[in-house]
């Protein structure tokens, strides 16, 4: 088990960043949960925590804007005993990348997406992301925020998310608890970290928070059956509905299978012989294949 995840490429993000606060949170889960280095890959986007997997010496894919959860739905659709996760910032992910996140929620495979959440594109000096609030001014605005802002968990619920969280990128012990539970989870996860960007957005500060955030008490996250599903998300859209953000495990939902399940079920090979474990090349040549057979599974008389 690796117990050193540090890179050697110097962590570039600006002083009090909450990136830090999270990649500390996600080195020590790695060590935690006896994660081997070449069990896990970590995809990024484009944007200040786009930097991470330069940061963690694990293998890791820096993609395009938008377009982590593409690159990472393949990644383990081709080799489903890996452990995969996205890290993307609000912009990122609720922007241009917002499709993606919801096409992830409809085929549900075993990936948590980590949306950093500081209300800013910070890489571009701060312009206001989906999910700052509307009438909101930043400093590095100049006029109030005139768009309406995206919540991530309720579009997780919307989008069918099986696993959905909100932590603080500088309570470490809390957001490690939630990594482990989405890491851990047989389905496709969105865990929402509010991390303070102080560089741009002077709204979200560590004050802002501690006033402006309560950990859940007395709440039962795991869905029994269909009939309290639906009472699950009426009580988290009363949850998101408060003045305060919620910290915590909000849904846990094992009803539904994982998209490699699904896949294993039409293609009977699947589980055996996922693409990462087929040959693909014979003495140093790429394989000839006849693709008349496949075709033909799909043909339509």
């Amino acid at each position: 088990m690796s117990t050193d995840w540090n890179s050697g490429v110097w962590p570039d993000w600006c002083p009090g960043c909450g990136n830090f606060g999270i990649f500390t949170a996600l080195k020590g889960v790695l060590s935690e949960l006896g994660i081997r280095r070449e069990e896990i890959v970590l995809v990024s986007g484009i944007g200040c925590s786009g930097k991470i997997p330069h940061f963690v010496k694990v293998p890791g894919v820096h993609t395009l804007h938008g377009r982590a959860i593409p690159f990472a739905t393949g990644i383990k659709a081709s080799n489903p005993d890996l452990k995969v996760i996205v890290h993307g910032g609000d912009g990122d992910l609720l922007g241009i990348g917002m499709g993606h996140l919801i096409a992830m929620g409809r085929r549900n495979p075993e990936i948590l997406v980590v949306v950093h959440n500081n209300g800013v594109y910070g890489l571009t000096k701060g312009q206001a992301s989906p999910t700052l609030q509307l009438g909101k001014k930043t400093k590095s605005l100049a006029f109030p925020n005139v768009n309406s802002a995206v919540n991530p968990i309720l579009l997780g619920i919307a989008s069918g998310y099986t696993f959905l969280a909100r932590s603080y990128a500088y309570n470490i012990e809390h957001l490690k608890a939630c990594l482990k539970q989405g890491i851990s989870h047989s389905g496709a996860g969105i865990l929402e970290v509010i991390q303070p960007c102080p560089t741009w957005n002077n709204i979200v500060t560590m004050d802002w928070v501690e006033k402006n955030t309560y950990y859940l008490k007395d709440w039962d996250p795991v869905v029994k059956d269909d009939e309290d599903a639906v009472k699950k998300a009426q009580g988290i859209i009363g949850i998101e509905s408060g003045e305060k953000k919620a910290l915590g495990t909000i849904l846990i939902d094992k009803r539904k299978d994982p998209f490699g399940k699904r896949l294993a079920s039409i293609y009977k090979h699947y589980a055996a012989e996922p693409p990462a474990a087929q040959e693909v090349e014979k003495s140093g040549a790429p394989l000839s294949i006849d693709l008349e057979k496949t075709f033909q599974k799909f043909y339509i008389p």
